[in-house]
């Protein structure tokens, strides 16, 4: 590793996506990879001429960075062979999930995002109340819910029965959580039935995501290990919160108990 003189992790691109801005550099320190700093496209030419070494890294499901290609200088143009996600805000998401089948998914999605998003979500035992009603109304006390933009929704084979799940959609999708509503993400694990396929069934879904599915307010797509695509599904969702905050669907009585085992 000590052959490597700085990581690159993120990319800035110009309005057109045409040119590079700048990129997310860290310098090589003895292996280790530190928070990183926007560095200007012209740094980084004059210092791939001078001789210096840039390599791409990248997060995985693990919890250690990973080295990828070799950032090089083409005509006059900056490549590399991995996909970087782009340097922008940190949105801050709240993960819900049916903690007995898919905690293992919600550990994967942090470690691929922890660079990406700014994590609202519950740990174990954070929040004990089981009744609908004072469970949001701690999460919004606490801080979870209350600044939440995204809230992800983790969905395995058994997450639409699950009330808690249903607790934390009604709570991000109520006006009392911070300055709007939080956007709403659905992600398909491998675990479900629907997993891959083109369509997807709306009744293996939570059906409080469901009503904002058909509505076109909240985003539905299949897990992946892709930061690129997760970032983009994260920030679209982002948007959707203010932008089809009118198709927002929160009608629904919240669910007074889980409909399977």
């Amino acid at each position: 590793m000590n052959e490597v003189d700085f990581w690159v992790s993120k990319v800035k691109w110009d309005e057109n996506h045409k040119n590079i801005v700048s990129m997310l550099i860290h310098e090589n320190n003895n292996g280790n990879v530190g928070i990183g700093e926007e560095i200007n496209r012209n740094w980084i030419v004059q210092k791939l001429q001078a001789g210096y070494i840039f390599k791409c890294i990248y997060r995985t499901e693990g919890s250690k960075w990973t080295i990828g290609s070799q950032l090089r200088l083409e005509s006059g143009s900056l490549k590399w062979d991995d996909t970087l996600p782009l340097i922008q805000t940190k949105r801050k998401t709240f993960i819900s999930y049916y903690h007995y089948d898919d905690s293992e998914y919600k550990k994967k999605f942090l470690n691929l995002t922890s660079d990406l998003i700014v994590s609202k979500s519950v740990e174990e035992g954070d929040i004990s109340s089981d009744v609908s009603d004072e469970y949001v109304k701690q999460l919004i006390q606490k801080g979870y819910l209350y600044d939440t933009t995204v809230l992800v929704v983790l969905i395995g084979a058994k997450t639409k029965c699950r009330k808690h799940v249903d607790w934390e959609i009604s709570g991000a999708l109520n006006r009392k959580v911070g300055d709007s509503y939080a956007g709403l993400l659905g992600l398909l694990l491998p675990s479900h039935p629907d997993y891959g396929k083109d369509t997807y069934n709306g009744n293996l879904v939570p059906a409080r995501l469901y009503d904002n599915l058909q509505s076109e307010y909240a985003i539905l797509q299949d897990y992946t290990t892709d930061r690129k695509k997760l970032q983009e599904y994260i920030e679209l969702a982002y948007k959707n919160r203010k932008a089809k905050s009118d198709k927002r669907i929160n009608n629904r009585i919240q669910m007074q108990r889980n409909s399977c085992s």
